[in-house]
């Protein structure tokens, strides 16, 4: 019978051993289990986003003041947007009476702060459109006589459109007094008869009549 030698003896071995380490290899993974994979948790997104401040507060509306007085239905003194028209302010003064001379306002013009807005009786000009030559004056005067009044020689200065000026160069009214006459008639509106002056602190029956033949309404 043939015996392998030595060399062969070996070779036989080493192989044997191959194969066991093989087979250990094997036999270990397949009862092994997979290494459960690292997960990473990324931070949030938000985390690194720089958080905004508040908002900043917005810039004040600029304010003008104006004085509405005339024929409307509230007469005051109003605040308004800074650039706002005429018609806005008639607006706040709770728009115009029946009786008013809408015409004689420019309702598109711009205000200004401090300016006032006076809206005449229909017939009746503002004191921005007083006139101070005879013709304006005359026929006033014209009117008062129809009326029953007595006439002047001299032209008549009209309560319902004279300026503070005109009214101090009337006998016995100065500053003060001519102030009261023109706040009275932006209130009520003007003047609708001479008479209605007596309702001005101030003016007295002995005044009115020194004043009857030089004033129409």
């Amino acid at each position: 019978m043939f015996e392998p030698d030595r060399r062969h003896l070996i070779a036989y071995v080493a192989a044997a051993a191959v194969l066991v380490v093989i087979a250990v290899r094997l036999v270990g993974r397949d009862g092994g289990s997979d290494p459960v994979p690292s997960i990473s948790m990324a931070a949030p997104a938000s985390a690194t986003r720089v958080r905004a401040g508040p908002p900043a507060p917005a810039a004040p509306k600029q304010l003008i003041w104006v004085d509405v007085a005339g024929a409307v239905r509230r007469p005051g003194l109003y605040s308004l947007p800074a650039g706002a028209r005429v018609a806005a302010a008639l607006e706040r003064a709770g728009g115009v009476r029946s009786r008013a001379e809408r015409a004689a306002v420019n309702l598109a013009a711009k205000l200004a702060d401090g300016q006032q807005v006076l809206v005449p009786l229909r017939g009746r000009s503002g004191p921005a459109g007083a006139a101070a030559g005879a013709s304006a004056s005359g026929s006033a005067a014209a009117g008062g006589a129809a009326a029953g009044e007595p006439s002047g020689s001299g032209a008549r200065t009209s309560l319902s459109s004279a300026t503070q000026e005109q009214l101090e160069q009337l006998d016995g009214i100065g500053p003060a007094l001519a102030q009261r006459i023109i706040e009275y008639r932006d209130q009520h509106g003007g003047f609708r008869s001479i008479d209605e002056l007596q309702e001005v602190s101030g003016i007295g029956e002995k005044r009115l009549q020194a004043l009857k033949g030089s004033i129409a309404p």
